[in-house]
């Protein structure tokens, strides 16, 4: 148990720290558009939702490549480990170009299908919003493959210091291009007018361009175990796609079911109006900030796991995820004691606006009550993802939107009139039965005899 605790710390520590740093400049982009006007933190929040189904999906493909790679690494067999990783960078990278192309045909019809019930001042902020930030998919996608493989070595911090940099010139461009700058130091004057939802997401797409390239000439220079060579020579390799594909794709779209129900319960909230749509975004930005150790946690628990199912050691990979379950719960029961009280405080610092700080504040305090059972639910699905079982996940994330968040959202929300918070009491549900079925898998053992690539 002291050698899972060294190997949870090593690499969990960096992730966490990754985790706090991206959550607070979230928060940070976050209470710069809801000073803009409610009408702005809105339409970003609705775009967010889809652009995030997307982000989703790319982060489920790069698991793909995270466990792969990790298994190799179990292994000793760096040879390996850095060939999965060319084919699941190219592969990923690809697939991100060719959505991009597509999606930015119909951007439009998108915004008026999903969410053309909003007020007209949201719509054409949307627009703005959508059309710039759609570029920047191939460039998430090749930052987000790229650190998962880092991490899949067991290389957490390299990572860390991409995401870290990466935030740091988003929060500095968003707010210069939002805001403006007016800046007088001896004789010399800078002024540019701001930008408002424009300035937003050009900083947000300028910062995910450096971060993307960043981490690409990372993998070129090398770190210690993985370096990507021949950039120009490429074949796609079958015998390595299937095992990359076979946990990326059922990871794939799983994220895409389960982002996609999200998004149906966000065309419920914005016929509820722009109070609605505003109290959703900040709270779901709390309550990211509220749950970075169970974020750090579940990405720490996909590599680990890989690791010991690439030794063979099953049982240690039991082990490990137990401990980073329990570690995980504990954590967020101390952070929803403190949320409960400070609530309102946090809300306050993101808008003005009298009745959103108090649905908000509302919110947060169910959150607080209900948040324990999210590491079942999300912690043990991302181990079990680390074994190679991703169809089973796919098949009970699926089973728990489609039939439990959205239906209940719908009933809770709409049917029944409690509006948002009607919405949100259907994620807890979703939660508590999906949380159910994987703790089940988990017990079973099933997962543990899963062969996901071969020994030497």
């Amino acid at each position: 148990m002291t050698l899972i605790r060294q190997d949870v710390f090593k690499l969990a520590v960096p992730i966490l720290a990754e985790q706090l740093f991206v959550a607070s400049l979230g928060m940070v982009n976050t209470m710069m558009a809801g000073h803009i006007s409610k009408e702005a933190v809105s339409a970003i929040g609705m775009v967010d939702s889809f652009n995030n189904i997307l982000i989703a999906f790319f982060s489920s493909l790069a698991v793909g490549g995270t466990v792969v790679v990790a298994q190799y690494i179990g292994q000793k067999n760096k040879k390996m480990a850095n060939n999965a990783m060319k084919q699941s960078l190219y592969s990923g990278v690809f697939i991100a170009l060719v959505i991009t192309l597509l999606i930015f045909l119909f951007k439009q019809q998108l915004i008026y299908v999903l969410y053309g019930s909003a007020d007209k001042i949201v719509i054409n902020y949307a627009k703005i919003y959508f059309g710039i930030t759609i570029i920047t998919y191939p460039m998430i996608a090749l930052d987000l493959i790229a650190n998962g493989v880092l991490r899949g070595s067991g290389d957490s911090k390299t990572p860390m210091k991409i995401t870290m940099f990466m935030n740091i010139v988003n929060v500095i461009l968003s707010y210069s291009l939002i805001y403006g700058i007016n800046l007088k130091i001896a004789g010399f004057h800078l002024y540019t007018s701001g930008m408002g939802v424009r300035g937003a997401a050009l900083g947000i797409a300028i910062a995910r361009t450096i971060g993307g390239l960043l981490a690409l000439l990372i993998l070129i220079r090398g770190t210690r175990i993985l370096k990507l060579t021949k950039l120009f020579s490429f074949r796609f390799n079958k015998n390595l796609l299937r095992p990359i594909f076979g946990v990326g794709i059922p990871a794939g779209v799983e994220s895409l079911m389960f982002n996609g129900g999200k998004l149906i319960t966000q065309v419920f909230i914005v016929g509820m109006g722009t109070i609605s749509i505003a109290s959703n975004t900040i709270g779901n930005s709390i309550a990211n900030m509220l749950n970075i150790p169970g974020t750090a946690f579940s990405i720490a628990a996909t590599a680990l796991v890989g690791q010991y199912m690439g030794k063979g050691d099953s049982d240690e990979a039991e082990k490990c995820l137990s401990y980073l379950f329990k570690m995980t719960t504990v954590c967020l029961v101390v952070i929803c004691v403190f949320s409960v009280p400070t609530a309102r405080i946090w809300t306050s610092l993101y808008t003005t606006n009298v009745e959103t700080i108090d649905l908000t504040t509302k919110l947060l305090k169910i959150n607080a009550l209900c948040i324990p059972i999210w590491s079942i639910s999300f912690v043990i699905p991302a181990g079990l993802k680390g074994a190679g079982d991703a169809k089973y996940t796919m098949v009970t994330t699926i089973i728990g939107m489609w039939v439990f968040r959205i239906v209940m959202g719908y009933i809770l929300g709409i049917n029944l009139g409690f509006g948002l918070i009607g919405v949100w009491m259907g994620m807890y549900i979703d939660w508590l039965v999906r949380g159910i079925l994987y703790y089940i898998r988990f017990r079973k053992g099933k997962w543990k005899k899963l062969v996901l690539i071969k020994t030497k």
